[in-house]
């Protein structure tokens, strides 16, 4: 069917649409105090929420459930205790991504600072992205077993779920493994193998919070350890509690894209780590606020989400991961500054070859795209398996649909893919309708609802392709696909002042479901420059009323190219309000993520 015949298709323009609001929502948040804005903003944000809005809004640890609440947590934190009591050696085993070498940074540090293992008795497990894979994978395993001595107690984290066949293999070889993971569970429940499986989509699970992160149900576990511990007096009740770890639980947190939305647990957690990360206590943040400079401080959710979070990951896209554990462990500052030196050459290096996979990747887009499919899948030859998922995130926002990119992957005859979806499909279900439709195409796979990964046989790539479309097809039915920018509509000439902002920041944090505010509106334009070492990024100056203000377009151009408008044109944007630090004055600076001319 050509792409003007078939409803699914359109034109790739974002449009700006204002976001639905819930009335029951709005209401409810006047008449608790809270300004028409912000009861906006909410009403935006939380359609169809029934519970009370006091642990949303003012996020507070007194709403964490208690751990014990987990499935398996009694079970997971006994068996930890006993390797503490018996001196056993004990494999700390997690992911590569910031989740996962967050988790390994509470794991370890509770291990060794408030239970007094020796460090000669831990051993850090992290698999590398491109030869081993994710999870509890087969040279891993290997890894672990070719130990000396062979550790007794393997603990995992954001990992571990989907692992059932090595973690057999593990436990033939008389070693325990306890699972602390928050990626969703094969449909035929959690491993047996494994001695314990904390993870809150269990079905049998009462902690009241599934979305948290896997760096949150590690620091629930050793949590409940300690108390274990306590119990059985081989700690002191004076013992310290891990709250000081949440600052790697608040990183961990909005890095790995969990809901900010309905979850009183994560907002709370981001909260309280985001006051514990500015007080500067930690070698590793004050590297990175020297590295952004002393206007960056204090830091909020966007500064861990698109500054710290892409430099770690940035070292396991591209290489081993112990580079970002050493940063966030370092004790000096100049050890993690030296660590962040690596990161950061690491990050400059993603994003030249993300600009190069992402270009390819939009030319393969074009054919599926006229043919009117609903999510893309694209093969990129060349590609480097580390930059998957970016890529897959930018055709999304390009085309808002779905999409999978795959590159080669190390093992011969297979292919390796990262997706991420649409706020109107659930990508891992949609997997597992693919994998029911065509199980040979799926080997493995795993994820939730907005990102997931796969492995493919090259020579069922075709099969897979046609079997995810109908899965996805099957989930979206008739919805209209195109890129939507969601706007919390308008605001007045007077309201674009640093008091609105500081009215906007008392609802955060700010992520993934809780999106920060997005306002449209008509302005002239009174000034533009291209600016960026390639000229892709826009400095205007923009007037509302009176009133002129400065804001930046980031990536508005691409390099070479002329804006399509000029002075005096009168530009319809979406845009968010921030603030510009300079010398210790703060100015308001609108950040443009859409315009055209109106």
């Amino acid at each position: 069917m050509t792409a003007s015949g078939n409803p699914h298709y359109h034109a790739t323009r974002p449009r700006l649409e204002p976001r639905l609001r819930d009335a029951n929502i709005y209401a409810r948040a006047q008449a608790e105090g809270l300004s028409e804005l912000q009861a906006r903003i909410l009403a935006g944000r939380l359609n169809g929420y029934a519970g009370d809005l006091a642990p949303l809004v003012t996020p507070s640890l007194r709403y964490l459930a208690h751990p014990e609440k987990l499935a398996d947590g009694r079970r997971a934190a006994e068996r930890i205790a006993q390797a503490v009591v018996d001196g056993e050696h004990i494999g700390i085993l997690t992911d590569y991504d910031v989740d996962g070498i967050t988790s390994h940074v509470v794991i370890r540090r509770t291990l060794v600072e408030l239970f007094g293992v020796p460090e000669s008795k831990l051993h850090s497990l992290i698999g590398h992205r491109i030869h081993d894979g994710y999870g509890i994978s087969l040279p891993l395993v290997e890894r672990t077993l070719a130990l000396k001595p062979v550790p007794s107690l393997v603990i995992t984290a954001d990992c571990g779920s989907s692992d059932e066949p090595r973690i057999a293999r593990l436990k033939a070889a008389g070693i325990d493994v306890v699972v602390s993971d928050h990626h969703a569970l094969p449909v035929e429940g959690p491993p047996p193998s494994a001695h314990a499986v904390v993870n809150p989509t269990r079905d049998d699970c009462a902690y009241p919070d599934p979305t948290i992160a896997g760096c949150m149900v590690a620091w629930l576990v050793m949590s409940l350890a300690r108390g274990v511990l306590i119990e059985w007096g081989v700690l002191s009740a004076t013992t310290p509690k891990l709250s000081p770890w949440l600052s790697y639980v608040a990183l961990g947190t909005v890095a790995d894209c969990v809901s900010l939305g309905e979850s009183p647990a994560n907002r709370a957690v981001v909260n309280f780590g985001l006051q514990l990360i500015n007080r500067m206590d930690a070698a590793c943040w004050r590297a990175m606020a020297a590295r952004l400079g002393a206007d960056s401080v204090p830091f909020n959710a966007e500064t861990l989400a698109f500054q710290m979070g892409p430099r770690i990951n940035a070292r396991s896209r591209l290489d081993d991961p112990y580079a970002a554990l050493h940063f966030m462990l370092a004790e000096s500052d100049g050890v993690a500054q030296r660590q962040l030196e690596v990161l950061d050459q690491d990050n400059q290096s993603r994003k030249a070859i993300e600009l190069d996979m992402a270009e390819e990747a939009r030319a393969l887009a074009a054919t599926p795209l006229a043919a009117g499919d609903l999510a893309l899948v694209v093969f990129l030859e060349d590609g480097h398996p580390g930059v998957q998922g970016i890529v897959a995130s930018r055709l999304v926002q390009a085309y808002g649909r779905p999409a999978m990119v795959l590159t080669p992957a190390s093992a011969p005859g297979m292919l390796t893919g990262s997706g991420r979806s649409i706020d109107a499909l659930h990508l891992r279900d949609a997997l597992q309708r693919t994998f029911a439709l065509a199980p040979e195409t799926l080997p493995r796979f795993g994820g939730h609802r907005g990102a997931a990964g796969v492995g493919v046989p090259v020579a069922q790539l075709e099969r897979f392709r046609e079997a995810f479309l109908q899965a996805v097809g099957e989930q979206l039915g008739d919805t209209q696909l195109y890129p939507r920018v969601w706007t919390d509509g308008q605001l007045t000439p007077a309201q674009l002042d640093l008091a609105t902002l500081i009215e906007l920041d008392a609802l955060g944090p700010y992520g993934r479901e809780f999106d920060s505010p997005l306002f449209e509106g008509e302005f002239l334009v009174e000034a533009l420059k291209p600016v960026g070492a390639d000229g892709t990024h826009l400095m205007l100056e923009l007037s509302s009323g009176a009133v002129t203000h400065r804001a930046i377009w980031f990536r508005a151009l691409t390099p070479g190219e002329l804006p399509a408008f000029g002075v005096g044109d009168s530009l319809h944007c979406a845009y968010k309000l921030n603030r510009n630090r300079w010398r210790g004055r703060e100015t308001l600076q609108l950040m443009v993520e859409h315009a055209e001319p109106s």
